[in-house]
């Protein structure tokens, strides 16, 4: 198992950290021009526990920013996005990523976001339109396909990044994993975190199998036979800490919590740009 480029600036890589923190991020809006089922960034909004724009993280020995973890920044436009990177790039001699659904980037956008950005994460989940309508609420498939390959031509390095929905995406990974060698890309899986159960349930979603860690693994590694799938280095950390008290066994037996309560940021907001 490997971890993503994207985490190489996090302390979650360092197993030796007992309480590492995610490098900070700056939010530019909660707004989203989607509606996908799992989003976590829409229950912080219903339940007013969405971040106010701004930095949020330290401030101190910063290598890398994402804009951002909350909304589509590219809702703001993309001039307004460029505008706060180029501000955080003369603040701090770090890597700039871009977290993006990838629906309002065409050759414009892609000429404006290279000049400030090092890496993009563009979100797909599934491989067929149908399934992206259903997990989305929108149909921008083609679209955000074509932006995948737009900026993989670009100066950026560019990351498919996908949820794991056991029951629901396992084939289109599959697809997805097949997609991303094709083009010499990386794909990011991560883990899903669940907010609100009964509309992933009737998309066909396996809960008892989105709790098994070793599920999860033993996914990954499937997807690894196809394409450079990487998954979040705090996940390889702490797999690694429980492996070396209990024996990789163990692993196969525990389960984890993937039941989310209303999602917060909890790192302190330092300034708006």
């Amino acid at each position: 198992m490997k971890y993503s480029t994207h985490c190489t600036c996090c302390e979650g890589i360092d197993e030796r950290i007992a309480n590492p923190k995610h490098h900070p991020t700056y939010e530019i809006t909660w707004k989203c021009n989607l509606n996908c089922v799992y989003c976590y960034s829409r229950i912080a909004v219903e339940r007013k526990k969405a971040p106010l724009p701004g930095y949020y993280g330290e401030t101190e020995n910063v290598k890398g920013i994402t804009i951002s973890q909350y909304g589509e920044p590219l809702v703001a436009g993309v001039n307004e996005v460029v505008r706060i990177a180029k501000e955080l790039k003369d603040m701090f001699d770090a890597r700039l990523d871009l977290q993006t659904n990838g629906t309002l980037i065409k050759e414009k956008e892609v000429r404006e976001l290279e000049k400030v950005f090092d890496l993009v994460m563009i979100s797909l989940d599934v491989f067929d339109r149908e399934k992206y309508v259903k997990i989305t609420g929108k149909d921008h498939f083609n679209d955000v396909v074509n932006a995948i390959k737009l900026c993989k031509d670009s100066s950026m390095k560019t990351i498919v990044r996908s949820i794991h929905m056991p029951g629901i995406n396992d084939e289109d990974l599959i697809k997805l994993a097949e997609f991303v060698s094709k083009h010499d890309l990386e794909l990011f899986v991560q883990p899903l975190s669940v907010y609100e159960e009964e509309p992933l349930l009737e998309l066909g979603l396996d809960m008892e199998r989105v709790e098994s860690i070793y599920d999860f693994i033993k996914t990954v590694e499937k997807l690894e036979e196809v394409a450079d799938v990487r998954i979040p280095g705090c996940f390889i950390s702490n797999f690694k800490r429980i492996s070396k008290v209990f024996g990789e066994e163990f692993v196969k037996n525990i389960r984890r919590n993937a039941k989310g309560r209303s999602p917060e940021m909890k790192r302190e907001r330092k300034f708006v740009l």
